[in-house]
């Protein structure tokens, strides 16, 4: 259940549900405020734990302020579109063939589409495309991290996310990565995938967890500054690296 509390200038998204832990996030575009909680932590609590963070929160919102963001996408010539942390530009044909995407080269994407294709049915056709070429990376990257890690997910998926890069089910040994990650740098999608095998050892982002990543991958800090600082949508949340 979602309500919304008022504290000063602020307003909260407040979600109770069955979880352990207290989250608060910053969401992108527009650094909005939400809190998760579990059910019997109240609106007092809530108060003063964000009271406590404010200074924080602020930072935040600043930094969403700060950051260059994608313009809505209307899939249509001349956009600007990223894959593997390159930017290209979108060329647009119409033909009455099967859609299909290919990169032209260093520049140019093409979008192959039926006369009067739609907006959802553009972005469909683009997404499908990134959706393979995310699978397309992931084989060897699990190849080469599981070993270090020393865990293995049963399953990996990928799906659109829209505050998290990743997320673990700890329970089913389950990962499921974002598809915006096909449109980042590779390294840190592996950023990515190290982080969330990594959760297979330590459940929450406590200082084993940033140890366990130190020693997995000591540059880790880096990347995740890149990751979230960049065009794409970035994620910060309170208790999560």
């Amino acid at each position: 259940m979602t309500t919304q509390l008022q504290i000063g200038a602020l307003e909260v998204d407040v979600v109770r549900k069955d979880i352990r832990n207290v989250h608060l996030a910053v969401l992108p575009p527009d650094g909005r405020v939400r809190i998760a909680t579990p059910p019997q932590v109240g609106d007092e609590q809530v108060r003063r734990l964000i009271i406590g963070r404010l200074g924080w929160i602020r930072n935040q919102q600043k930094k969403f302020e700060q950051q260059p963001r994608q313009t809505v996408r209307e899939y249509v010539s001349g956009e600007t579109h990223y894959y593997q942390g390159h930017r290209y530009r979108l060329r647009v044909s119409y033909v009455e063939a099967a859609p299909s995407v290919r990169l032209r080269n260093r520049q140019l994407l093409d979008l192959q589409v039926r006369p009067g294709s739609t907006v959802a049915q553009r972005a469909r056709v683009l997404q499908a495309w990134y959706r393979e070429r995310l699978k397309e990376q992931l084989p060897a990257l699990i190849a080469k991290w599981e070993p270090v890690v020393g865990e293995r997910a049963t399953a990996w998926a990928i799906k659109l996310m829209k505050t998290k890069w990743g997320v673990c089910n700890i329970e089913a040994r389950r990962i499921w990565l974002n598809l915006e990650l096909a449109k980042v740098a590779p390294h840190l999608l592996e950023y990515v995938v190290v982080h969330e095998l990594t959760h297979l050892l330590e459940r929450q982002h406590t200082a084993r967890f940033k140890g366990l990543l130190d020693q997995f991958m000591p540059q880790w800090r880096t990347y995740r500054d890149e990751l979230n600082g960049g065009m794409l949508a970035a994620f910060e949340e309170y208790g999560m690296v």
